[in-house]
C-alpha cells in the first residue's frame, strides 16, 4: 500500500490543483511501480510560508 506525502506552502492552492496533485502522484506509482490506485494513499500538507526556508533564508512570498 503506497503512502505519498506531498508538502507545499500554503499559498492559495485550489481544491482543483490539489486534486491534480493527488491524481498525478497516484498515476506515477501506478506507472512506475505497478501499484493499485485503490490502495494508494496521498496526503497533502500545507506548510505556512513562514515555516519554510530555502537557500538558508526564511521563505517569503
Amino acid at each position: 500500500m503506497p503512502y505519498i506525502n506531498i508538502k507545499i506552502t500554503d499559498e492559495q492552492v485550489t481544491k482543483e490543483q490539489k486534486q491534480l496533485l493527488i491524481w498525478g502522484a497516484t498515476q506515477l506509482v501506478v506507472d512506475v511501480l505497478s501499484k493499485n490506485p485503490k490502495t494508494t494513499h496521498v496526503v497533502i500538507e500545507e506548510i505556512p510560508v513562514d515555516n519554510w526556508g530555502v537557500d538558508a533564508k526564511q521563505y517569503s512570498n
